[in-house]
C-alpha cells in the first residue's frame, strides 16, 4: 500500500466534518497500512492532520481507531 496521501474532495471532507461535529454512528470499510480490508463500527469523534495526511478518529465498543481519509472505501451512517 502506498504511503503517499491522496487528498479527498472538499465536499467529502465537509461531510466528514459534519459527522464528527454530530458524533454520528457509522460503519466504515477501509484499508489498513498493509492494504487489508477492515470494518469498524463507532462514532466519528474527530478529524485531524498528521504527516501530510488527514485522518478520521472513531470510537466504538472495541476501542478507538484512526483511519486515513484516502483509505476509506465506504462509510454508512446509522
Amino acid at each position: 500500500m502506498t504511503d503517499e496521501y491522496r487528498p479527498v474532495s472538499c465536499g467529502l471532507h465537509s461531510e466528514y466534518e459534519l459527522l464528527a461535529m454530530r458524533r454520528t454512528p457509522v460503519t466504515v470499510q477501509y484499508r489498513d497500512d498493509s492494504g487489508a480490508e477492515r470494518h469498524f463500527r463507532g462514532k466519528v469523534v474527530d478529524l485531524f492532520t498528521r504527516d501530510g495526511g488527514e485522518f478520521m478518529v472513531l470510537e466504538g465498543e472495541t476501542g478507538r481507531v484512526e483511519i486515513r481519509l484516502d483509505r476509506i472505501g465506504r462509510l454508512r451512517s446509522h
